[in-house]
């Protein structure tokens, strides 16, 4: 009963933060506020029921804290390594008769979290074994970490802080730096546990999984390690996954979880078996280096040769070249391989690589192919004088004892990524399929040069089936989508380009302005944008330089040869707002969205800016009266806060 309760305040949390996310950061609403009330007092309800209260609950405010140092704290039991094997033979023998917990040996960083009155008193990392770093407030921000329990003795548990591939995917694709992205999940999730401002923690989505339980005084568990979980679990802890095992079903348990961790979206580096018998595993004692009570099993790297093809060199957008080997297809855990990053000169060099040579190859964790070794060795490849992508000079440089191949010129399509990424975008040209990172690799390979270059993909559809990642079904999707792209408008067109301090409003009143005809719009003075009222001189400035340089006037005409635009005509008796600035804050009653009020103002004249300041005319609120902050703002300027109905009369 206790457990259902639980797991019924991780889905009220989950539901409520995604109302809470699509009101404050996207300006729609996903549930009335009816609704939303009734699910958040059934939380409250839950929480003093059974005593849990997550660290990501609606309920709850952690206070974000900047720290200047992580100050050390010596564990009061030393954390022993486990010692490990890659035989299931061997993992048997040692289980022998008794009965043990199989889970997987997380791959993050491993805390220790004390409880006291049932409230977090202290979270430290393992640190070396002996002494760690005290990193209570950023605990306190772990997505799933209860920060009140309903056992009020002092609590003393070890678990492991990780972070998902899905989340580490996200936060690397917002770095541009290639050089600055976090090698894989386990340094992020170690660089954000152990971070001075607990706000970047919190938002790197770091969860918890207990994996053992050291003191919980009073509390039978009739000698087992499963009951010590099962007790966790009904306190609000998540505990990493387990399965009981013996020796008759050891072995086929190993081969469903090597089997799971190919769609796993959690890191792992194996498995842990421990005894499930308490008083037993005690009674073994420990070496100097490892307990007894439990051991850690590694899968065993499937190796295959094969034979190596060519080094692709694939440029990044802070031009770095990156050579990738591409080799004869092999099987490595289910799935075809034929190509593996080789990551930088100095690699290419140490491995001696070939073309024709005959190298071992291996999925890293069971998932990341790499170059295990180079049987043959007949020496390193030729490095390319110029840049795949643009053909311009490339330049070795080494920085800390590291080599790596360079295209050194600035303008590099391939330097340009954010550029196209914004041509795709949903209020740009919206083409779904083409994700950063599938346009990088579309730019690495020279397929597109120019955002013209997007509409004739169907020429190498060969090549982008074969690609990873990419079928048949997923380039029919994606030209289907790039066809649909080719019916926008002229607004949208003049946002994609990327044009500096051009967002999608300023660029509506632009077009607006000019009735729509890129003619006349790009003949304009700076002179012209600067009187249209929003613009200034510094837009102006932004929009007649962009033009002035004939290299983006010719790929706008080459990409307008592929559109169809709108045609949009203006009323100009509707135009009742224009020249009107507002602002919207708070619930709405009668728009789907923020957005949707948004349109209709703009369409009638009117500009909407996020902020209220002395040029603001209205402040929309249907709380007229609150105390908010804009409210607060627009009173001290003198702006005029009016409510949905007020703002439907005025139109």
């Amino acid at each position: 009963m206790e457990e259902n309760k639980v797991k019924r305040i991780k889905e009220l949390i989950n539901i409520l933060n995604n109302a809470n996310r699509a009101y404050y950061q996207e300006a729609t609403e996903i549930m009335s506020n009816y609704e939303y009330d009734a699910l958040y007092d059934e939380l409250l309800k839950l929480e003093e029921e059974t005593g849990v209260v997550l660290g990501n609950s609606p309920s709850v405010n952690v206070g974000y804290e900047i720290v200047s140092e992580l100050p050390k704290e010596r564990h009061e039991r030393s954390m022993l390594s486990l010692n490990k094997t890659k035989s299931v033979e061997e993992l048997t023998d040692w289980l022998g008769e008794q009965e043990a917990l199989l889970s997987w040996k997380l791959d993050g960083l491993t805390i220790v979290l004390t409880y006291n009155q049932g409230e977090l008193q202290k979270a430290v990392t393992r640190g070396n074994g002996e002494i760690g770093e005290v990193v209570t407030n950023n605990a306190k921000v772990f997505r799933n970490l209860p920060l009140k329990i309903k056992y009020k003795g002092e609590l003393v548990l070890r678990g492991e802080a990780v972070i998902r591939y899905s989340d580490f995917e996200k936060i690397n694709s917002q770095i541009i730096d290639v050089e600055a992205k976090y090698k894989n999940p386990r340094n992020l999730c170690s660089g954000s546990v152990r971070q001075l401002n607990n706000q970047i923690t919190a938002s790197r989505n770091v969860n918890f999984f207990a994996f053992s339980l050291v003191k919980a005084d009073e509390i039978d568990f009739h000698n087992s390690r499963k009951n010590q979980f099962e007790w966790l679990k009904n306190q609000g802890f998540e505990v990493v996954e387990y399965k009981m095992v013996s020796k008759e079903n050891l072995a086929k348990t190993v081969e469903n979880f090597s089997e799971q961790i190919k769609s796993n979206d959690f890191p792992s580096d194996g498995l842990v078996i421990a005894f499930d018998n308490i008083s037993y595993g005690q009674r073994l004692g420990a070496t100097s280096k490892f307990p007894r009570d439990s051991i850690a099993f590694k899968w065993a790297d499937e190796i295959k040769e094969t034979t190596l093809l060519e080094i692709e060199w694939s440029p990044s957008r802070t031009g770095l070249i990156n050579p990738v080997a591409i080799f004869e297809a092999v099987e490595l855990e289910g799935t075809s391989v034929s190509r593996a990053s080789v990551h930088n000169i100095s690699i290419l060099k140490n491995l001696e690589l070939g073309i024709g040579d005959t190298i071992e190859v291996y999925k890293a964790n069971m998932i990341i192919p790499q170059i295990a070794n180079n049987l043959t060795r007949s020496g390193v490849c030729p490095i390319p004088h110029s840049c795949p992508v643009c053909g311009e000079s490339t330049s070795i440089r080494k920085i800390n004892d590291v080599e790596a191949l360079y295209c050194e010129n600035p303008d590099c399509q391939a330097k340009k990524i954010k550029a196209f990424t914004l041509f795709v975008s949903r209020d740009a040209l919206n083409i779904d399929g083409l994700s950063e990172a599938t346009l990088e690799k579309f730019i690495a390979r020279g397929f597109i040069k120019e955002f013209a270059d997007i509409f004739h993909l169907k020429q190498y559809q060969a090549e982008i089936i074969e690609m990873e990642g990419f079928g048949q079904k997923s380039f029919d999707n994606l030209m289907a989508s790039i066809e649909k792209a080719r019916n926008t408008t002229l607004p949208r067109l003049i946002y994609s380009l990327g044009i500096l301090n051009i967002g999608l409003s300023n660029a509506k009143m632009i077009c607006k302005e000019f009735n729509y005809d890129i003619e006349r719009l790009l003949n304009a003075s700076r002179e012209e944008f600067s009187e249209i009222a929003g613009i200034g001189d510094v837009i102006a400035d932004s929009i007649v330089s962009y033009f002035e340089k004939e290299s983006n006037v010719i790929n706008l005409r080459h990409v307008l040869r592929e559109l169809n635009l709108e045609k949009i005509e203006i009323d100009e008796a509707a135009q009742v707002l224009k020249d009107k600035v507002f602002v919207i804050t708070g619930s709405l009653i009668q728009f789907e969205n923020r957005n949707a009020l948004k349109e209709l103002i703009e369409e009638k004249g009117g500009k909407v800016t996020g902020s209220v300041t002395s040029k603001t005319n209205y402040l929309i609120n249907n709380d007229t009266t609150s105390s908010s902050s804009k409210n607060k703002k627009a009173k001290e300027l003198g702006v005029e806060i009016i409510s949905e109905e007020e703002f439907l009369k005025m139109i």
